[in-house]
């Protein structure tokens, strides 16, 4: 993939340049070669949390932090848990799906075969909805479901706004984390996901829910990405670098790539 993708070499070099401009063009070349190799181990891992048995994969898959989410139930209290895309994603969601049932945000996928197997293997014992079906994101967490949900990706200027990314001042942020977590009257929780790759272990961490919540958008996309930033520094070498993270930009303002 590394030799093969230059394109995708380039745009996850882009990225690291852009968020860590202190590193070396060395030390970006070691993290992208080893970002490609988590890629390849990741289409493993897909499998593995598609179609592995449960007691199989909590052999796996270690879990902190639940008290957390079995409070917050107790309070009847919907959950927003905010995850990134690092590219253990598949695993780590069915780990944690497994041991706390919810509720999942998708996209589907154009391909309907594929699709068929994506929704079927992600949603075992989870309820899936669409990403464009807001309003029944919103009847879940009222109802006091646990909703998992990625806002670290640029999905466009349509309901967004521009915050604050590591080294990049304006970064393209969904402004939905903000609508779901007030309109839905849920908790902000965030949670990160990391491969031990030597022990062939996935450590879950649940994190306590972010205080004071903005409910101005822009604020809130602040926070977001403070929380989104702290996540990927668990394991910055098993996060999605290869998705052109600030390609939409303010009006009159270049590309970044």
């Amino acid at each position: 993939m590394h030799t093969l993708m230059k394109r995708r070499v380039k745009i996850a070099d882009r990225n690291l340049a852009l968020c860590f401009p202190e590193m070396t063009r060395a030390e970006r070349a070691a993290m992208v070669k080893e970002n490609f190799a988590n890629s390849g181990l990741a289409l493993f891992e897909t499998g593995m949390a598609w179609f592995w048995p449960k007691w199989r994969i909590n052999k796996h898959v270690t879990i902190e932090g639940l008290d957390t989410l079995i409070d917050l139930e107790k309070q009847g209290k919907g959950v927003l848990l905010i995850a990134v895309h690092s590219l253990n994603l598949e695993i780590g969601a069915r780990g944690l799906s497994d041991q706390t049932p919810g509720v999942g945000v998708y996209r589907p996928n154009a391909n309907p075969v594929y699709d068929w197997f994506q929704f079927r293997g992600r949603m075992k014992r989870n309820i899936g909805v669409d990403r464009k079906d807001v309003k029944s994101m919103l009847r879940y967490l009222k109802e006091g479901y646990r909703m998992w949900y990625a806002p670290d990706h640029d999905y466009g200027r349509r309901r967004s706004t521009f915050a604050p990314l590591f080294a990049v001042e304006k970064a393209c942020t969904t402004t939905g984390t903000s609508l779901l977590a007030h309109a839905g009257h849920a908790a902000v929780v965030p949670f990160s996901i990391v491969r031990d790759r030597r022990g062939g272990q996935y450590r879950i961490t649940i994190y306590s829910p972010l205080q004071d919540f903005p409910k101005d958008a822009d604020a809130a996309a602040v926070v977001t990405n403070r929380a989104v930033e702290q996540l990927i520094l668990q394991a910055p070498e098993q996060y999605m670098w290869l998705h052109r993270r600030f390609k939409t930009r303010p009006e009159g303002e270049p590309s970044l790539y």
